[in-house]
């Protein structure tokens, strides 16, 4: 018996899913998924509007979601899926949380953890940004653009 091994861009269209969601719930379209062992652990997006909480980006929620899974809270064996360059506050909760590799679509170019430097990262985090970006940052644009 042999395993599938999907692909960034496979697992990131999960995280489109998410993101489709919040557009839908008129939250900002972020969404994210965590896998581990080629399986999907925990998915989520963004509920700031709903919760009435700042924190409840995407990353928060599905980080939380991944380790209640896992039953514990580092997540150095797993992928993070994000449709959206995490923030630094979301940076650093990956960092904390030890996440194997970071795979993110669209580029933050305002608030993104690269502005401030990759190095808010767990030394030992891969990250890679990029996949997807154009679909990523579609959706992002759509909403936008009707809230003006």
């Amino acid at each position: 018996m042999t395993l599938s091994v999907f692909t960034n861009e496979h697992y990131m269209k999960e995280a489109l899913k998410e993101a489709q969601k919040s557009f839908d719930m008129d939250e900002i379209p972020v969404g994210a998924v965590v896998v581990c062992q080629n399986q999907i652990i925990a998915r989520a997006h963004n509920l700031t509007e709903r919760l009435n909480d700042v924190t409840a980006h995407a990353e928060m929620q599905v980080i939380t979601a991944a380790a209640n899974s896992l039953g514990g809270k580092y997540l150095n064996e797993c992928t993070l899926y994000v449709t959206l360059e995490p923030c630094v506050m979301c940076a650093g909760a990956i960092q904390w949380a030890q996440l194997g590799k970071l795979v993110y679509g669209a580029f933050d170019k305002n608030k993104g953890f690269t502005n401030i430097g990759k190095k808010i990262m767990h030394p030992k985090t891969e990250v890679y940004g990029g996949v997807l970006s154009e679909e990523c940052a579609a959706l992002l644009k759509d909403f936008f653009s009707a809230k003006r």
